[in-house]
């Protein structure tokens, strides 16, 4: 059954300049697609259209009839004194209402009414398969999953930031019995741990998800398939993100042998036409005609366009050199507002060439730890020094500028004292081209804005980059970019970022904010989510043992027939198969290095890790218990 059809879509804002050109596709019962394309290639236009917040030109896109549709960027609007409680309930209506007929039917039953006992029984038992009783259950599965404490449910609605608005209007729509969800960037204002919850809770739902977003590894967690608005009309992909990257970099290549193909043919016969009008020219008719043909064969062979890809970034870092090891060194450092502290007691020291990312849930103190290190902010105990040749670059969460009625190329000009031509390069390595470097800085998106500070930034000599959520407003095309440019910078690195396909192409070090102190993790982020798991599973294992029931005497266990040499022969397997299984664990590691610019061979390397340090892990159980039953027993033989 087709949930989602578009067919033959095309719209237009601007005379002659179409969004949508003939756009068709259509999502299926139960499907996960992204919505891929650059900014302003129509993605959010069309869930409008979808929505019915807008009317196409030409064409038609319409969900199913019957089923309820739930878009995440579009915020309804509450009466006045709703509180996030009340926001949260109304994705209960339905079953409120059911509720409030049950109550009066019991009431007409109490008074004698016996024609009331059907309907309640039917009622009843409609009640309870749509979850009646397990509402408040749900409720806070949701709002823990997506970090809604309840200080943050009795507040008014009317109150909070937008990005609040937005991760409440997301539980909302996950409450709600809704069958489609169109999903415009769902994970802007979710931290990780937030993120992760939706991902795995997008895992097990049975309706249609159409999500737009530029979050990769949410990409690859959760659609099945992606669709790219490409030119107002769609190109299709049968896999996830990391799938869509390979593909489209397969057919580009492609594309571009047979333009190869095709220009060489008619190189080949421009030259043979070209002799044949120069004999017809000495007199010989037929040979012009064979002219005329072949220069007409030539104008059918000319089919393939020149393909382009997006153009990459012209520029790198300006980077100052840096002498001596120590970069960072930071001495009980502690923050606090109020009653509240952010951290406390924190060591930690950053030598040349480190690469650190600094995770934590929202609220949690990244940026203002970030702010004290630029000395924007004074922490209320301890004290950081850094080595005297570092140079610090900053790039913000929000960019602003001092002269915002400035337009791009005097901007530069003011800002780095460069010449117009100077400017203008510098510009058009970031894609601001032709008539936009004359445009005003306040009339810039926070993207743009993002792109021209970092314009502005990779002019500079600097040792030690500092990046707050780099990556929050760019679309996937200059989020490439911005990692080429990174990717090339061979300083210190230490950002803030909740993209984790940023932080785990980057971090070679983890930072850990939460409860007030910060865990320094040595290893990159795939070693560092597999040592959560360990903590976990360690953690599980604990829990367990300590709620399990005091074990029963039990008789003496029977020896070991064979005695000591057969468990010192066991106990030499287990020795063996620990150093075996450790020896591929390097191996592997070795492989992951081999295939780090091939994410999905990457991934899957992990995965092998992954599955073998559990084993190591069962290995070491035995070995350990083999070794102790070895020691006793050589204890009861003395």
């Amino acid at each position: 059954m087709i949930d989602i059809q578009v067919t033959n879509l095309s719209i237009e804002f601007e005379k002659g300049k179409k969004i949508l050109d003939g756009l068709t596709f259509q999502v299926d019962q139960g499907e996960r697609v992204g919505l891929l394309g650059r900014n302003g290639a129509g993605k959010t236009t069309l869930f409008k259209l979808l929505t019915g917040k807008l009317s196409p030109d030409e064409g038609e896109a319409r969900t199913a009839p019957g089923k309820g549709v739930g878009l995440i960027s579009q915020i309804p609007t509450y009466p006045a004194g709703y509180t996030v409680e009340d926001v949260l309930n109304t994705a209960f209506r339905r079953l409120h209402a059911m509720e409030k007929e049950l109550a009066e039917l019991a009431e007409k039953m109490g008074e004698g009414d016996r024609s009331a006992m059907a309907r309640y029984d039917t009622l009843t038992a409609l009640f309870e398969r749509q979850g009646g009783y397990e509402t408040e259950m749900s409720l806070n599965k949701v709002c823990n999953g997506l970090d809604i404490p309840l200080s943050m449910r009795s507040q008014l609605f009317d109150e909070l930031s937008g990005g609040e608005k937005t991760r409440i209007n997301l539980a909302r729509l996950l409450l709600e019995d809704t069958e489609i969800l169109l999903l415009d960037e769902p994970t802007n204002h979710l931290d990780l741990h937030a993120t992760e919850w939706l991902e795995e809770y997008l895992s097990h739902y049975k309706g249609t998800v159409l999500a737009i977003s530029h979050d990769r590894w949410f990409l690859d967690k959760v659609v099945q398939r992606c669709v790219e608005i490409k030119n107002g009309k769609a190109e299709f992909y049968s896999g996830n993100y990391s799938f869509y990257v390979e593909e489209k970099e397969r057919r580009f290549q492609e594309q571009l042998r047979q333009y190869e193909k095709e220009q060489a043919k008619v190189h080949q016969l421009e030259e043979a036409a070209d002799k044949m009008r120069l004999w017809a020219f000495l007199g010989n008719d037929k040979l012009y005609k064979r002219a005329i043909n072949m220069e007409r064969r030539i104008e059918r062979l000319q089919t393939t366009d020149r393909p382009t890809k997006e153009k990459k970034l012209a520029m790198g870092f300006g980077e100052r050199e840096f002498r001596g090891d120590q970069v960072l060194e930071i001495s009980d450092l502690a923050m606090a507002f109020g009653e509240r502290t952010l951290f406390d007691g924190v060591d930690l020291e950053v030598i040349g060439g480190e690469r650190i990312a600094i995770l934590g849930d929202n609220g949690t103190g990244k940026s203002t730890f970030v702010k004290i290190l630029l000395g924007e902010v004074t922490p209320t105990g301890g004290k950081l020094r850094f080595g005297p040749t570092v140079r610090i670059g900053y790039l913000p969460q929000l960019v602003t500028f001092d002269h915002p009625e400035r337009n791009l190329v005097d901007t530069l000009l003011y800002d780095l004292n460069c010449t117009t031509q100077e400017a203008r390069d510098r510009l058009a390595a970031f894609n601001f081209r032709g008539e936009d470097v004359f445009k005003e800085v306040s009339t810039l998106s926070g993207g743009e804005r993002s792109r021209l500070k970092l314009c502005e930034l990779m002019s500079q000599k600097i040792n030690l980059l500092i990046l707050d959520e780099p990556t929050n407003h760019l679309d996937v095309d200059s989020r490439d970019w911005i990692e080429e440019a990174v990717r090339a910078y061979e300083g210190n690195l230490l950002f803030v970022s909740h993209d984790r396909y940023f932080i785990n192409e980057f971090a070679q070090r983890i930072w850990m904010l939460e409860e007030g102190h910060i865990t320094d993790f040595k290893g990159d982020y795939q070693e560092y989510l597999a040592y959560l798991e360990r903590q976990k599973a360690f953690a599980k294992g604990a829990a367990k043992q300590e709620s399990a029931p005091a074990p029963e005497k039990q008789p003496p266990a029977k020896k070991r027939s064979g005695g000591t040499k057969e468990l010192e022969k066991q106990v030499r397997q287990a020795e063996q198969a620990v150093a075996k299984a450790e020896e591929r664990q390097f191996e592997l590691s070795q492989r992951a290095e081999e295939v780090s610019d091939n994410y999905l061979e990457l991934q899957k390397v992990y995965e092998e890790q992954h599955a073998l340090e559990e084993e190591i892990a069962h290995l070491y159980t035995v070995w350990e218990t083999l070794a102790a039953e070895l020691e006793e027993m050589k204890g009861e033989s003395q």
